[in-house]
């Protein structure tokens, strides 16, 4: 995510959390709520909105490279050299 994805996406979560309404509907249909937010969601991508709690964490595992070996950004990445899309549990 670039910057200005980061910042659409903190205030889509603290819309969340201020209001349960918008939550459940992030929830139930993301692609929807995201283009109402202005953010474009590109054809063929579907979505899925998961909640962590205090007892709850989802990992998100990235797709695995399309062919060869991991280039080094991407072994940095995964080895926990910092990615915008990973977990957010250990920060």
């Amino acid at each position: 995510m670039n910057e200005e994805q980061m910042q659409q996406y903190s205030q889509i979560v603290a819309k969340c959390w201020a209001d349960a309404a918008f939550k459940a509907q992030l929830i139930a249909d993301p692609k929807a709520v995201l283009v109402a937010e202005g953010i474009a969601v590109p054809e063929g991508i579907e979505l899925r909105v998961l909640e962590n709690t205090a007892t709850t964490v989802n990992l998100v595992l990235p797709p695995p490279p399309a062919e060869g070996e991991l280039s080094d950004e991407d072994l940095g990445t995964v080895t926990g050299g910092g990615s915008s899309q990973g977990c957010m549990c250990c920060t």
